[in-house]
């Protein structure tokens, strides 16, 4: 498994200057997170670059902003605004062989599902998110890029929170680049046994987002991490592990210190 880390989480104006702090903390990778209204063709090229300038290789994209998550929204407008910042996303890894993800909805639920958690997309819903996700991937056909199903907590996005209620949708696509993003902090909310819901993903797991129980670094929570990292070896998975949580202080203290943590259980 190779360790990455998400770009916010790292200090640095420039990608370049963000990778080469990773390089000397312990990092193979970095995942981008990059606003929409700073996406050009300067930082696509810089992406493309990355690896050979500072040894970190670039292993996931996503463009945000705030129609991030509005795929499948009712507006019109901000349902196709969506589409075109994901397409263009996916448009990008294909180039550069990166993942990227989508999510039938994001955002804070209101009202909270406290007493209806789980809910299940209907038939129509199905139908209409499933040709979605097949016109992402057809972006990334033929390509190493590869476009992501990520399980969010129910106080994220009330549908497809369960590992299983995804697979069943990455297996309806039947597609080489489809897949699925399990993140342990959402699972750490939706599942009742997360090393149990890895094994059930198997070879379907693409790219893993870590943090633990808390949204912290791990070991920061409750979360099994010797259990974590013993069902991704079980099933093989030797992809990149991506953190994607809170440093909680000084990230040239606490970044290096995961990093040998997240080694230490990869080799454990």
């Amino acid at each position: 498994m190779q360790i990455a880390c998400s770009s916010p989480m790292v200090p640095g104006a420039t990608l370049t200057e963000k990778a080469e702090s990773l390089a000397r903390w312990g990092y193979d990778a970095i995942a981008v997170f990059q606003p929409l209204d700073e996406w050009s063709d300067a930082v696509r090229r810089e992406l493309a670059t990355l690896e050979r300038a500072t040894g970190v290789r670039p292993v996931e994209l996503v463009l945000t902003d705030a129609i991030y998550g509005k795929a499948m929204d009712a507006d019109a407008d901000l349902r196709a605004r969506c589409r075109a910042m994901y397409l263009q996303a996916a448009e990008a890894c294909a180039e550069l062989g990166l993942v990227t993800e989508i999510e039938f909805e994001y955002g804070a639920q209101d009202p909270l599902p406290l007493f209806t958690p789980y809910a299940r997309l209907d038939d129509e819903q199905t139908a209409e998110f499933l040709d979605f996700y097949r016109q992402m991937l057809d972006v990334v056909a033929g390509s190493d890029g590869r476009v992501l199903l990520e399980p969010l907590n129910r106080y994220e996005s009330r549908y497809l929170n369960l590992v299983e209620h995804n697979l069943e949708l990455v297996d309806a696509v039947d597609h080489p680049n489809a897949g699925l993003l399990p993140d342990t902090f959402h699972m750490s909310i939706e599942e009742a046994d997360l090393p149990a819901a890895l094994r059930l993903a198997a070879d379907r797991i693409a790219h893993v987002h870590l943090g633990d129980s808390n949204r912290l670094l791990p070991g920061s929570g409750h979360l099994d991490w010797q259990g974590i990292f013993g069902a991704l070896r079980d099933v093989g998975y030797d992809g990149t592990v991506n953190l994607e949580c809170s440093t909680e202080g000084d990230p040239e203290v606490s970044l290096p210190a995961a990093a040998d943590r997240i080694r230490a259980l990869i080799g454990a």
